[in-house]
């Protein structure tokens, strides 16, 4: 089924007539319709998000003729930034990660199993611990030391690795900031998970701080990666109720299942194309 499907992601200003643009275009080059999904905001001017699934076995032309010619006719007329991606195309992701290995352990699992749809083609991290796990699984692993007197060394080096067909980095517990250089290279294509449901508890040991506030929830965060920290589109937040009878660890272990479901549907659906960016916020068609 993937092998015929395709899926267009859309937004632009909000007026009358896109959806029947669109869907007249298709019609007449053959693209049988089989999903869509779609949102309006609030504000005025208002922004149309869409995100829509065809079938290609019909088409009149090839895809990459198809985008030529729906630029021409629809999305520039409607001021669309726009995707039209095969789904049989699959993303490729590289994941960082330190010494932390439940989200990383969670990705490959998924990956495995077939749950994940994208190519996991290296595992790179500041310590050596988690070769083994990586190697398992048959995914290539990278030790790239980093710190604060290597930082642009090994940013050097883990980009070179990454090269330019990386398409998505995870960031799986990796416990070093990326510098706004890397992030740059990247634009919306970074993904981290954060040990707190954010806002809150922002920084370093999240955990800590939630239990010495005396917190009855703990969460954790997904998020695109911006050069302020911890601040970029969140795409997924999970919660789990505590008491005062759980002291730190028990915070972290809560957390630790928090983390590697939320970072899995994150990646889960930025590589289906469900997430769109717009501005610090996301809209998700899950």
């Amino acid at each position: 089924m993937h092998q015929n499907l395709a899926v267009l992601l859309i937004k632009c200003p909000d007026r009358p007539g896109i959806v029947a643009a669109i869907s007249s275009f298709l019609f007449a080059h053959g693209a049988n319709i089989t999903d869509l999904d779609q949102h309006s905001s609030e504000e005025a001017p208002g922004t149309y998000f869409m995100r829509l699934e065809l079938q290609t076995g019909g088409l009149d032309l090839a895809l990459q003729e198809l985008r030529g010619a729906f630029d021409a006719a629809v999305a520039r007329p409607f001021a669309m930034e726009w995707t039209l991606t095969r789904a049989a195309d699959r993303k490729r992701v590289a994941i960082l990660v330190s010494r932390h290995d439940h989200a990383l352990l969670e990705l490959l699992w998924e990956w495995r199993r077939g749950d994940l749809p994208c190519e996991v083609t290296q595992v790179i991290s500041n310590h050596p611990d988690l070769a083994g796990a990586a190697e398992g699984m048959g995914v290539p692993f990278h030790h790239v030391e980093n710190g604060r007197g290597t930082r642009e060394a090994a940013e050097a080096r883990m980009l070179e690795l990454l090269g330019a067909s990386t398409d998505l980095v995870v960031l799986a517990r990796y416990m070093q900031i990326v510098s706004p250089g890397f992030v740059a290279r990247f634009p919306h294509r970074i993904i981290n998970v954060h040990h707190s449901f954010l806002p809150a508890f922002a920084g370093a040991d999240p955990y800590r701080q939630a239990w010495a506030r005396g917190v009855k929830i703990v969460g954790a965060t997904a998020h695109y990666v911006t050069a302020e920290l911890d601040a970029g589109p969140i795409i997924e937040q999970d919660v789990g109720r505590v008491s005062h009878r759980h002291a730190v660890e028990d915070l972290r272990r809560i957390g630790r299942d928090l983390e590697r479901r939320v970072i899995a549907r994150a990646v889960r659906w930025h590589c289906e194309d469900r997430v769109i960016v717009h501005g610090n916020k996301t809209v998700v068609f899950a």
